[in-house]
């Protein structure tokens, strides 16, 4: 099994690439901000406006003593507390593939953000393909990193789907990136297939 990179870690490497999108000064949500890691560096690095989305209460604690302001509801509840427009980025990092209602967050984060940062995990990475066919088992990589008995629900988003989904539902795809099954190394020559993480930013058509 190859050797796991730490979250800590994978965050620096997707905040690097956010970071770079992100404006000084503008308004950022995060939709489940965990211990809010990627919300203080934003703090830190442009002096954004942040503010977090979660609902574990342990995460919430972690994530005020960094200095970040985070609500303790669910995702669609919060959205709906907000005006259209109301923030210059949503982020949604690694969140996507454990909702139940992906579609209307969705809808209702381009509703609420001018842009929004949509992160996860390519279920279409090669070697999770070539596990499933040769042994016929979910595999256990930098990118899925528990066996299905210890992992949460997840749907299975690849990189040509997110596609596919965005321009049946007239969302516009401004800009993307992706990271090899290391999570270090930039993927630039057939994504679907060789990249083990992506991020989109998308916005309304």
């Amino acid at each position: 099994m190859a050797q796991k990179t730490p979250t800590s870690k994978k965050r620096k490497v997707e905040l690097r690439a956010i970071s770079d999108w992100v404006s000084k000064g503008d308004r950022v949500l995060d939709l489940g901000c965990g211990r809010g890691i990627l919300l203080e560096e934003l703090m830190n690095a442009k002096d954004v406006y942040a503010l977090g989305v979660d609902l574990d209460f342990e995460k919430i604690l972690r994530a005020v003593k960094r200095g970040v302001n985070v609500m303790h509801c669910d995702i669609l509840t919060a959205l709906k507390t907000f005006d259209d427009n109301s923030f210059d980025w949503i982020i949604c990092s690694r969140t996507l593939s454990e909702l139940e209602n992906t579609k209307l967050v969705i809808d209702e984060s381009l509703r609420v953000g001018k842009r929004v940062v949509i992160g996860f995990v390519n279920y279409g990475y090669w070697y999770n393909r070539l596990h499933l066919a040769f042994k016929g088992r979910r595999t256990v990589n930098k990118v899925f990193e528990n066996d299905w008995y210890c992992a949460r629900p997840m749907n299975q988003i690849s990189i040509v789907s997110f596609k596919e989904f965005c321009a049946n539902n007239d969302i516009a795809i401004n800009r993307s990136h992706f990271l090899r099954g290391n999570w270090r190394t930039q993927c630039k020559f057939l994504p679907n297939l060789m990249a083990g993480y992506a991020l989109f930013e998308i916005s309304k058509k």
